[in-house]
């Protein structure tokens, strides 16, 4: 299931994407698969394993995408924190941070890491929950947000914009996503988020058959509620195409740090 969409992110083969917080890998296989050199990033260290045990089965069964020059993409999955993130300054294309800014209290230096470790004119897709269905699921229930790595926070589409222009990104298109699993998660804020009823497993059957199956009438029915309920807003940023000095900040994460180190030794020649 996948939030960002990677046309309006404008992914090609080669480039070298950033996912954080990634989870268990599920935006970072499909970028893999288009050809792009993936870092996967999460805290959690059962996501770390999970994720690159996978992205490991697609390379090995032939699935990973190759750049435009026919070379293999890469990958490399990291446990780290989002808030010092341990690559080079301007070292990735692109970066995705989809479903993870809402459980940061200090946001905005996430969004700061993010701006700096883009390329000039590189795009990241923030995915975060939606404002109405996440009210909702607020009002419904304390146990769905109120625990240990919850939602901290609702943002509307406004602060979203204005917290990625604080840091000097400069927000662009939006658009919403997964209108189908808002009433599955008010659903489960109104009967218990831990009560398995035979209407949530009917619902989620549901989702599942639509995840798996893509049948046309749930993905019409989709596209033409997103705009009404999607549960996640999705904003898309761009990092002004102007230089910026390198530095490094932490350990870099193998062949990213290493790459950058390569380019400065290339700038610094010419």
């Amino acid at each position: 299931m996948l939030t960002v969409d990677y046309d309006r992110l404008d992914l090609r083969p080669g480039m070298t994407v950033l996912d954080l917080g990634c989870g268990e890998g599920r935006h970072a296989f499909e970028a893999y698969r288009r050809g792009a050199s993936v870092v996967a990033l999460d805290w959690g260290v059962s996501e770390v394993a999970t994720t690159k045990q996978w992205l490991g089965a697609i390379a090995a069964a032939g699935e990973a995408g190759r750049a435009r020059d026919g070379t293999a993409a890469r990958y490399e999955v990291v446990r780290g924190d989002l808030l010092a993130l341990p690559f080079f300054d301007a070292s990735v294309d692109r970066v995705m941070a989809s479903e993870v800014l809402e459980h940061i209290p200090d946001d905005v230096t996430a969004m700061a890491e993010i701006a700096r470790v883009l390329k000039p004119g590189g795009r990241v897709a923030v995915t975060v929950p939606r404002y109405g269905p996440e009210r909702i699921c607020w009002a419904l229930s304390d146990e769905y947000h109120a625990n240990e790595g919850g939602h901290i926070r609702i943002y509307t589409k406004p602060v979203v914009r204005t917290r990625l222009a604080s840091v000097g990104l400069t927000p662009g298109e939006s658009h919403h996503a997964h209108s189908l699993h808002a009433p599955f998660w008010w659903l489960k804020c109104a009967v218990g988020v831990e009560r398995d009823t035979a209407l949530v497993r009917a619902y989620h059957r549901l989702l599942v058959w639509d995840l798996t199956k893509r049948p046309w009438l749930t993905r019409t029915a989709e596209r033409v509620l997103d705009p009404l309920f999607g549960k996640s807003l999705v904003v898309y940023a761009d990092k002004p195409a102007v230089a910026q000095p390198l530095r490094a900040a932490g350990a870099g994460a193998g062949w990213v740090a290493g790459e950058v180190t390569e380019r400065e030794r290339t700038a610094a020649a010419r």
